[in-house]
């Protein structure tokens, strides 16, 4: 009885040579192993990927940019997506570069030691009707698309908070804390806290400190401008109006990350922002 087809789906960065390099490398090894592997890209020996089709495990060679649409990818079928650092140190990826030996042997093994990451959820209401859904792994972001500022109305758990003139809200998960949220002057987050991170860009307000709020609020945003945009982790954008209504909650289901090294969440910030572990007189 010939052994069960194995599979896996292989994220690449269709602009970086290195990517594209190891890419073949992988390629050539996973067969070798008796796996069917599919791509997000034309590239040779492999297969193009739907998401009509299961697979095992997505390898992302890329940045965190790349393991996002690697999440994307795989979101109907939750398959681990395991990312590889090809350069600059990502908090997704490996803090170090692991051997294309260690990866090809971890994902045959299937050694990879899983991460739980939180989704959050976004749903547009215009004129009290649903117009469109959507999720994201860093955040999602109600941003102006013109000069000026927005106005909105914020609510928690059908109560209000705050109106803010600002250049945008976000609302991120803990991976997103590190992202734009971080850059706006928001908390950082540990993955393992179960926790949304609200806060406002630029406002004209008394009160407009980062929140961190808990996973089961309900965040509500009501645009009083004539426009805006609402932007999922840079990958799904939509065209807002005045008096949508942009609802936030987490979702029950995770994003799930693979690691080959289990390098604990602190490590990756020194490796990131290279802080000063010996102090800074040495």
């Amino acid at each position: 009885m010939s052994k069960e087809k194995r599979s896996c789906l292989l994220v690449v960065h269709p602009t970086r040579e290195e990517a594209l390099s190891a890419a073949k490398v992988f390629i050539q090894e996973l067969a070798k192993n008796g796996f069917e592997i599919y791509s997000n890209i034309d590239i040779a020996n492999t297969k193009t990927y739907s998401d009509s089709v299961d697979v095992e495990v997505a390898l992302v060679l890329g940045g965190d940019g790349t393991i996002l649409r690697a999440a994307e990818l795989v979101r109907r079928q939750n398959a681990p997506v395991l990312g590889v650092n090809l350069g600059h140190v990502g908090f997704l990826a490996e803090v170090e570069k692991p051997s294309t030996a260690e990866i090809v042997k971890s994902i045959v093994d299937k050694s990879y030691e899983i991460e739980e990451r939180m989704i959050l959820n976004y749903q547009l209401l215009r004129g009290g009707k649903e117009i469109a859904t959507g999720w994201a792994l860093n955040e999602v972001i109600i941003e102006r698309n013109d000069h000026q500022m927005i106005e909105v109305f914020t609510q928690i758990d059908h109560r209000p908070l705050s109106r803010w003139g600002c250049d945008a809200v976000i609302c991120a998960t803990p991976t997103g804390s590190t992202a734009y949220a971080f850059s706006a002057g928001g908390p950082v987050v540990w993955p393992e806290v179960d926790a949304l991170v609200l806060l406002p860009l630029a406002a004209h307000a008394l009160f407009s400190r980062p929140m961190v709020v808990s996973p089961k609020s309900e965040v509500v945003i009501d645009l009083e401008s004539e426009s805006a945009d609402l932007n999922a982790d840079g990958l799904r954008r939509i065209k807002l109006q005045l008096n949508d209504r942009v609802i936030l909650t987490s979702d029950e289901k995770d994003v799930l990350l693979a690691h080959i090294k289990n390098a604990n969440f602190a490590d990756r910030l020194v490796a990131k922002f290279k802080l000063p572990v010996e102090g800074w007189r040495g």
